[in-house]
C-alpha cells in the first residue's frame, strides 16, 4: 500500500471540507488516488442522502442571475433542512451559481439537466457534485424545487429576512436599476400580471358580476351600478394587474408610469414564495 502522505490528505480535505480522518481513509481505500477518493466520498455521501430523501425542506434560498447587457435572466429555488444551513455562506453560493448557470448557459429544463452542467465557482465539478460535497460536509438534503430562465434582457430582486420571497423580471429597455426596483415592488406587492390584458377573462367576468350584485343588494340605484361597478373594479386590478399597481417607492404614480418614465417596458414576471 503506498504511503498517504499529510500533504495527500491535506489536498483532498481542501478540495472536500471533510474530515482529516474521512479524508485519509478514503486515501487508503484509493491506493493513494485523490481524484479517486474525492469521488469515493461523494458516493458515499449519495448512498447516506437516499436515506434522507424523504426529510422535510422548509427553508431554503431563492438565487438569481439578472443582466441586462447579456439579455438573460434566471431564478433557483433550493430547498433545505434548517434556517441556519438556509443562509450559510455555502449554500447561498450553491444557489447563485445554478441561477448563473442556468441563465448563461445552455439552458435546462429540468434541476437533473442543470445539475450535470459546469459550476461556475468551482472549477473542474459539476453542480451535482457541488451539491453533493455541500451535503456531505453539512449533512443537509439540498433540493433543487424550481427553475426558470428568461431569454431577454432581465432584472430581479429577493428577499431573505422571514420567509424568502423573489421575483424575475424581463423587459425591453430601461436600466438595470429601474427594473431591480420594479422586480423589489412585485416581490412586496403580489402581483398577478403585468397588464389587464394578462387576465383570466373569465375570472374579471365574475368579479364585475359579483360587484354589481353587491351593489344592487346595496340598494343602490340602477343608473349609477355602471359607475360603481367600474369604480371597484380598479380596486380589483390593482390588486392583481402590476402595471396599476401604485408603486411602493412612490405612491404617487403606477409601476406603468414608473416603467414609462425610464423607457422601460415590461415584459412578463415570475414571483415565488419558498416552498409555495
Amino acid at each position: 500500500m503506498p504511503e498517504i502522505t499529510a500533504a495527500a490528505v491535506s489536498q483532498l480535505r481542501k478540495r472536500t471540507g471533510l474530515p482529516m480522518m474521512d479524508c485519509k481513509r478514503a486515501l487508503e481505500a484509493s491506493a493513494g488516488d485523490v481524484a479517486a477518493a474525492e469521488a469515493k466520498l461523494r458516493e458515499e455521501g449519495r448512498k447516506t442522502q437516499e436515506t434522507r430523501l424523504g426529510r422535510e425542506t422548509d427553508f431554503g434560498r431563492i438565487g438569481i442571475y439578472a443582466d441586462i447587457a447579456t439579455g438573460r435572466g434566471a431564478m433557483v429555488e433550493v430547498q433545505c433542512e434548517s434556517a441556519p444551513v438556509a443562509s450559510h455562506e455555502d449554500t447561498i453560493q450553491l444557489a447563485n451559481d445554478l441561477a448563473q448557470q442556468l441563465a448563461t448557459g445552455p439552458g435546462a429544463k429540468t434541476a437533473e439537466e442543470l445539475l450535470k452542467q459546469p459550476s461556475p465557482s468551482q472549477p473542474g465539478k459539476t453542480l451535482g457534485e457541488q451539491k453533493d460535497d455541500l451535503f456531505n460536509r453539512i449533512r443537509e438534503v439540498f433540493n433543487i424545487s424550481r427553475i426558470v430562465r428568461f431569454d431577454g434582457p432581465s432584472g430581479g430582486y429577493a428577499h431573505h429576512a422571514g420567509k424568502p420571497k423573489a421575483a424575475l423580471l424581463q423587459i425591453e429597455g430601461g436600466t438595470a436599476e429601474a427594473a431591480k426596483d420594479v422586480s423589489m415592488h412585485i416581490v412586496a406587492s403580489g402581483a398577478k400580471v403585468v397588464r389587464k390584458e394578462d387576465l383570466d377573462a373569465a375570472e374579471v367576468a365574475a368579479e364585475r358580476e359579483l360587484q354589481m350584485e353587491r351593489a344592487r343588494a346595496e340598494g343602490k340605484p340602477e343608473n349609477i351600478l355602471a359607475k360603481m361597478v367600474e369604480g371597484r373594479m380598479r380596486d380589483f386590478y390593482a390588486s392583481r394587474v402590476l402595471e396599476d399597481q401604485p408603486f411602493v417607492k412612490d405612491e404617487t404614480q403606477t409601476v406603468g408610469q414608473f416603467a414609462k418614465k425610464h423607457g422601460m417596458k415590461l415584459v412578463k414576471f415570475v414571483s415565488w414564495e419558498l416552498g409555495k
